[in-house]
């Protein structure tokens, strides 16, 4: 990797802890300088349509961050396009994981979020090998049906 890129993934998830100590402090102010001021920005929280535009998305966060979360992020995973970047990671809230997508662009020499998107993680694949693991003893113990799970 080269200097460049290394300082720019840097960057990076430098503004990616920002919004998201901005989130867990319920800091808006902080929030608000984390989001892009030229470009349309997007949001989709957990369960909600689509946001689009500045003043929805930051209403959004306005009342969001009344009541601050203890949230947050691991696994982040980087992919550097450009301009824009993309930041998955998991969000670890009190009651529950989800799945996040950060977009940003570079604005004014910086890394600023263009659009968020946080979705519930139904099931872990970590739980899902200890409960198959836990099928499979019962198999042998003769508990279990003897057939597999069945995947829709």
């Amino acid at each position: 990797m080269s200097e460049a890129t290394r300082l720019a993934v840097d960057e990076l998830l430098r503004a990616n802890r920002e919004f998201y100590r901005a989130f867990a402090s319920g800091d808006f102010v902080a929030m608000d300088r984390v989001w892009s001021d030229h470009l349309e920005i997007l949001c989709m929280h957990p369960g909600w349509e689509l946001l689009r535009g500045r003043d929805r998305v930051m209403a959004s966060w306005r009342g969001i961050l009344r009541r601050p979360t203890p949230v947050r992020f691991r696994d982040q995973v980087v992919e550097l396009l450009g301009e824009v970047a993309v930041v998955a990671c998991v969000e670890v809230l009190p009651e529950a994981e989800l799945a996040a997508t950060n977009v940003f662009v570079r604005e004014e020499g910086r890394w600023r979020m263009l659009h968020h998107q946080a979705g519930l993680i139904a099931r872990s694949i970590a739980d899902q090998d200890e409960d198959d693991e836990d099928d499979e003893d019962d198999d042998i113990r003769g508990g279990g049906s003897g057939g597999g799970r069945m995947l829709n």
